[in-house]
């Protein structure tokens, strides 16, 4: 092995080693940055409204049930009936459920971050189908029933924008505040007139509801059939949850998404039994779908992707420079290398000051056009050649174009890089095919002698 080969790529080893603490110095300066970015995100949403989930309507039934015990006195020996009262509630889900919500986005700014909000203009409306003497089959006489309500669900009620009104069979009733049902959570109410339990009832119900938030829009589909059709003026949906939607159509304009499902889908009648019954509600409020308004550019995390592919950009275009040098039989010191190194890291800092301004797609070019034009004009005097300089920006240049299109296509970036760094073998394989390795070191003993 020729000594001063091996000190050569020693040291072009050492150098990208120490590389290697700038880079992390800014990938730490990365994370830095987006927990910042979720913090000012969170407070936005914590002044106006976080995202937000539907549940409901449901209809409950309160009431008290006689239940009698036989006792035995042990002075006389006799036995005897004791009476006290159970109370409980019975839940009835919607016979129809139907959602249809127009959405507009907004965007609110807190210094150079911005947060999504969105409001929702929806109408809700379906059918109750009560059975008669409420599906109570034994001791229907021992039962009293309460006052009924509808309780629906709101995860944030900060967000309502609108005074409630249910409409039920012609009449108008106002909504409270509460579900008056802790597992429900927040929302609202509206107490109802007493219910003929004998005989089966049919109740029509619709109302308006505007909801504000910030992120998210769930549904919960609480009817034995359930519809849901949204529209809103945002082009990059996220569909969220345990359910797509049966048609969707997006455009530059905006998107609209149309969801059909029924209890033979989401068993919600048995979820809600076991959270009745006590053993937890987690089932039934994790049975939703919507969809998310969150901005599909996010210049950290494109940040983050393009500062793990560094290294080996590094190793690349220190390779070319080495190519240069070998093939060329010029001298090149180490210390070059490394501000060509240095350059290269600049790159990424660039790179996520420039985006949280204007954008990841223009900060990339601008950031990648300097660090070209800059590492050109100095490669264009160490190789003492403007051909030779014009040669590896172009080749430079190329590279952060191919690492434009590794973080663009997610999907296929493992793919993409496999063939790049085979393609790059290759080129470097034909291009040294007839070299002298053992002859390099000589080579530049001779040039620096001369």
């Amino acid at each position: 092995m020729n000594r001063s080969l091996a000190i050569k790529l020693g040291a072009i080893a050492l150098l990208i080693l120490l590389l290697l603490i700038p880079l992390l110095m800014i990938s730490g300066m990365i994370f830095d940055r987006q927990q910042l970015r979720d913090g000012v995100l969170d407070d936005i949403a914590r002044s106006s409204s976080y995202r937000q989930q539907l549940t409901g309507p449901l209809l409950v039934v309160p009431y008290r049930k006689a239940v009698r015990t036989w006792k035995l006195n042990e002075k006389t020996n006799k036995r005897y009936q004791e009476t006290s009262q159970e109370r409980g509630r019975l839940y009835f889900l919607p016979e129809r459920f139907e959602l249809d919500g127009q959405v507009q986005t907004e965007l609110r700014a807190r210094g150079i971050y911005e947060a999504r909000l969105f409001h929702a203009s929806n109408r809700i409306s379906g059918q109750f189908s009560l059975p008669e003497r409420l599906g109570i089959k034994e001791d229907f006489i021992d039962y009293q029933f309460d006052q009924p309500y509808l309780a629906v669900g709101i995860s944030d009620i900060r967000g309502i924008e609108n005074a409630l009104q249910l409409e039920l069979d012609g009449q108008r009733l106002d909504f409270a505040p509460g579900t008056q049902e802790d597992w429900l959570g927040e929302g609202v109410h509206v107490m109802l007139a007493p219910l003929d339990s004998r005989k089966a009832n049919t109740l029509q119900f619709g109302f308006d509801l505007r909801l504000q938030g910030t992120g998210q829009l769930q549904v919960t589909p609480v009817g034995r059939t359930s519809q849901v059709k949204l529209k809103a003026d945002w082009p990059h949906p996220s569909f969220i949850g345990n359910y797509l939607p049966a048609q969707r159509e997006i455009s530059a304009e905006g998107f609209s998404a149309d969801w059909q499902t029924s209890f033979f889908s989401t068993n919600l009648e048995e979820a809600l039994g076991n959270c009745v019954a006590g053993g937890g509600c987690e089932e039934f409020k994790s049975r939703n779908f919507g969809v998310s308004f969150i901005d599909p550019v996010d210049q950290y995390l494109k940040s983050e992707r393009a500062i793990k592919y560094a290294l080996l950009f590094i190793v690349l275009t220190f390779a070319g420079f080495f190519l240069f040098e070998v093939l060329k039989g010029l001298a090149v010191h180490p210390v070059q290398y490394a501000l060509v190194g240095v350059a290269l890291a600049f790159f990424y800092l660039l790179l996520l000051s420039l985006s949280e301004h204007i954008g990841f797609a223009l900060a990339y070019l601008l950031s990648a056009s300097a660090c070209v034009l800059l590492i050109g004009f100095y490669v264009r005097h160490v190789l003492h050649s403007t051909p030779h300089g014009l040669g590896f920006s172009a080749g430079l240049a190329a590279l952060y174009g191919l690492l434009y299109g590794l973080l663009s296509a997610e999907d296929y970036a493992l793919l993409m890089g496999s063939l790049l760094l085979f393609g790059l073998l290759g080129v470097f394989m034909v291009l040294t095919r007839r070299l002298d390795w053992y002859g390099v070191g000589q080579t530049s003993k001779t040039q620096v002698a001369a």
